[in-house]
């Protein structure tokens, strides 16, 4: 597939810098680029690349001046990173998909399989399952019995779909997810803890992203919702009766306790844990590594541990760094008082 500057300009709203017919058929980064290549410049780090990219096309920004010359075909629109990501999405759905069923598939003859499918070798669909649509479901996966997976998703190798789970349309689940696992919910007991049957399910709503060997829990009673939009990274835990909102983003290693609800549009920071029966607001950002103990109100800014406002942190990690002179001085204080107080007392 070949484009040219102008047609790409068209498509995203944005002008043409330079020759409108010059034609991109691939992408690389600015540093890396070549004939033939759409790059983008979002980043001011990286605009002395620009002066150099081999790549035909780039991507800027509508405001972007530039200080030297540049030999490639500039594209200007409000945003290049957003702008980049549609061509990437375009580019992609225009790939032809599978289709299919292989014969070394286990496809119940109970199971309901819509058009378009493509089921890959030791795939299991079990008793009662539904897969929509145009959906794709790679080798190894498993969809439980009575499990649901809506139109236009996308089911890497090894994951797992517990039975009665349910998966929205145009959902992506990477390798080794596993949907629908026990939450863990344990009694003690004077010889040890007795299992609590965790009997409801986990629901993922549409456009939902799950990351590699992520793990999402069902319910004890209900269920373990995530909304429409959400996108999950990898190795992420999510315990049962959670409730994620709507376009919600979290990075790697991040863990949510039980019964915990997350509002909409927040932004969590990779290996943060947010521990169970609390409720974070909607715009709430968190950074990296913080531990959320409490309710957190709409649209703060929180980081640390325990987690408080992000501008106090980044105040308090700077006299964190200077506590060891600050000790040596409080010292030296403490002992010009101890001999004023020995002198006034000579007196």
């Amino acid at each position: 597939m070949e484009f040219t500057a102008k047609q790409i300009a068209e498509y995203l709203g944005g002008t043409v810098d330079g020759d409108g017919n010059a034609t991109v058929n691939t992408f690389a980064k600015i540093e890396e680029g070549q004939p033939g290549a759409l790059s983008f410049l979002s980043n001011s780090k990286y605009t002395h690349f620009l002066y150099s990219t081999k790549s035909s096309v780039v991507l800027v920004n509508r405001d972007f001046k530039p200080e030297q010359p540049v030999s490639a075909t500039l594209v200007r629109v409000d945003n290049a990173y957003e702008s980049l990501a549609r061509l990437m999405s375009l580019y992609a759905s225009m790939k032809p998909g599978r289709t299919g069923i292989s014969p070394l598939a286990s496809v119940s003859d109970k199971a309901t399989v819509g058009r378009n499918v493509y089921i890959g070798p030791f795939a299991v669909i079990e008793d009662g399952a539904t897969v929509g649509d145009n959906t794709q479901i790679y080798p190894h996966v498993t969809v439980g019995e009575g499990a649901h997976i809506g139109d236009g998703c996308i089911l890497y190798p090894h994951v797992t779909i517990y039975y009665g789970c349910r998966i929205g349309s145009r959902c992506i689940l990477h390798a080794g997810s596993v949907i629908g696992a026990d939450g863990f919910g344990f009694a003690p007991t004077s010889d040890g803890y007795d299992k609590i049957p965790q009997i409801g399910i986990v629901e993922l709503e549409d456009d939902v992203e799950i990351g590699a060997n992520t793990c999402i829990d069902r319910s004890t009673m209900g269920r373990t919702v995530i909304h429409k939009g959400v996108k999950l990274d990898n190795l992420i835990q999510v315990a049962h009766n959670v409730e994620i909102g709507e376009n919600t983003v979290m990075s790697a290693q991040t863990g949510i306790a039980g019964s915990s609800k997350v509002g909409s549009w927040c932004m969590v920071g990779g290996q943060t844990g947010i521990s169970g029966h609390i409720s974070l607001g909607d715009h709430v950002n968190i950074g990296a590594q913080s531990g959320i103990l409490g309710n957190i109100k709409d649209g703060q800014t929180i980081m640390g541990y325990p987690a408080f406002d992000y501008k106090s942190f980044m105040r308090s990690s700077v006299i964190f760094r200077k506590l060891p002179d600050m000790n040596k001085e409080i010292d030296a204080l403490r002992k010009e008082v101890d001999e004023l107080k020995a002198k006034l007392q000579e007196k």
